[in-house]
């Protein structure tokens, strides 16, 4: 999203004529209104080329929501093409200028029942069938995984709880924007957004240094928080997105079915940076998840490093250190001794 509005910036800043005014502020209304529709909106943090609709996930849950999301684009379709139908044809076919007559009746019970009943049926099945999918989101039972998500500004710190009921200990790290992002955005630096990638991906600000790495096929329990102000954790692969607020711990789970990297964004507005907080899931097949886990937990249990003590310099020998002070000594007895001055 970041990226989207610096374009926007960009187009801005060279001024608009005023013979063109009309037909851009036209087209912005247009394109506002189609990106507004949740059938074409793309999730800004992994578009792909071409993509209109949400997208599908790659999770157990992802596709109850996506699902939804087309059930009830299709009924708003019906609807509005039935009103704004009827609407065109009485402007049209029945406006005065044909002759037409205003009918004398103002009222059709039967009509009227009809135009209540079928909305109210229909908000019902929507309302039983997303409170179906909202039931079985909330529900993190039988989990086999916790992972602690805590949000800063701006930056997410990720402390892996336990894995297939054991604790883990040690286990935690802050994952922040990757640095070839964060030298790219800085003013003044002449860098090219298009050149960040990571093979041939465009990965600008939405890379990060440490990844959250989980296995594939495990249900994954999410607690949530912040440590300052409210951020929103969303990665759209995993088809939600939670609110991070301080003081509060709210939950939530995923089964990732395919491994892959899975790119999101804080999707709160948290404070100056908010453009430059990325999510990074990387899902691993359960062995490889294992193995990166054990190399975690190795280094978390073993020892810092004990900086080796410098070798202490040889003293000299003794006959040499003592010597100038001897010297010394002589010439102040000499000096004190009566009789012995030239």
């Amino acid at each position: 999203m970041q990226v989207a509005t610096t374009k926007v910036q960009d187009m801005t800043s060279g001024g608009i004529r005023i013979k063109a005014l009309g037909t851009r502020a036209w087209a912005a209304a247009v394109g506002a209104l189609w990106a507004g529709s949740a059938w074409v909106n793309p999730a800004w943090a992994n578009p792909q080329p071409g993509q209109l609709n949400m997208t599908k996930g790659v999770t157990e849950w992802s596709h109850e929501p996506y699902f939804l999301n087309n059930v009830a684009l299709g009924v708003c379709t019906v609807i509005g093409v039935l009103v704004f139908g009827a609407m065109f044809v009485a402007m049209f076919r029945f406006r005065k200028s044909r002759g037409a007559v205003a009918e004398k009746w103002s009222h059709n019970t039967m009509l009227e029942v009809v135009w209540t009943t079928i909305p109210v049926i229909i908000l019902i099945v929507l309302a039983w069938m997303s409170t179906g999918g909202l039931v079985s989101f909330a529900d993190t039972t039988g989990s086999q995984m916790t992972v602690k998500v805590t949000g800063y500004q701006w930056k997410w710190r990720y402390d892996y709880v336990n894995y297939q009921g054991k604790a883990i200990d040690g286990v935690g790290f802050v994952s922040k924007l990757d640095e070839q992002s964060n030298d790219t955005r800085q003013l003044g630096s002449e860098l090219d957004p298009d050149a960040v990638k990571v093979g041939d991906e465009n990965t600008y600000l939405l890379n990060v240094d440490k990844p959250l790495v989980v296995p594939v096929d495990t249900k994954i329990r999410f607690v949530i928080t912040a440590g300052d102000v409210i951020h929103s954790w969303w990665v759209p692969a995993l088809g939600w997105k939670i609110d991070a607020i301080p003081g509060m711990v709210n939950a939530a789970w995923t089964n990732i079915k395919v491994p892959g990297t899975y790119r999101g964004q804080c999707a709160e507005l948290c404070g100056q940076d908010h453009g430059f907080m990325p999510i990074v899931v990387k899902a691993l097949p359960k062995a490889e998840f294992a193995q990166w886990l054990a190399q975690q937990e190795a280094a978390g249990k073993a020892p810092p490093a004990t900086p080796a003590t410098p070798a202490s310099p040889t003293p000299a020998p003794a006959s040499t250190a003592a010597a100038p002070a001897s010297a010394s000594t002589t010439a102040a007895a000499a000096a004190t001794t009566p009789g012995k001055q030239g």
